[in-house]
């Protein structure tokens, strides 16, 4: 008998799978020369959440074909979840250099009086909360069904650091 394949749309549904996200963007102007760097740090930004949340993640630099359109450099951050055994993209960031600016027609001036220059913009985004959700659920649930939260969300849950199932 020949392997069956899943039907077409069977991996796209469900809270890892939703295309709209509840999420922060991390969104820069900046002048030409800093770009590279600034790409840089939106990235530990977004590494930084994970690392807080204590959840194993690793980021991955984009190749030139995987690159959006406006794109001219590109990190994915991506969770592991244990349950689902794969690791899931939560973040994307890019330094998409003057091609927006052009576009927009976005400009900045070194000194007063100074020749237009076009800004680079970059972007990011925070962490796609549910997918951060799927892999605090799947990374801290504990054998009795119970789930012990980060400690940096203790604070936000009014001190209860364990999430108990429903009765």
């Amino acid at each position: 008998m020949l392997p069956t394949r899943a039907g077409a749309g069977t991996q796209v549904r469900g809270l890892k799978r939703v295309h709209q996200f509840d999420k922060v963007e991390m969104y820069q102007f900046v002048e030409p020369e800093q770009s590279s760097e600034t790409l840089e740090q939106i990235v530990e930004s977004a590494s930084d959440i994970a690392r807080g949340l204590d959840l194993p993640f690793h980021v991955l630099q984009l190749c030139t074909g995987d690159l959006s359109f406006p794109s001219t450099k590109s990190y994915d951050l991506e969770i592991w979840t244990p349950a689902s055994d794969e690791w899931l993209e939560v973040s994307s960031c890019s330094n998409c250099s003057d091609f927006q600016a052009r576009r927009a027609n976005i400009r900045f001036r070194r000194e007063a009086g100074g020749r237009p220059e076009l800004v680079h913009t970059l972007n990011g985004s925070g962490l796609a909360l549910p997918r951060v959700i799927i892999a605090i659920l799947e990374t801290f649930q504990q054998a009795d069904g119970s789930v012990r939260l980060p400690d940096v969300l203790v604070p936000y849950m009014g001190g209860q650091s364990v999430l108990e199932p429903l009765a």
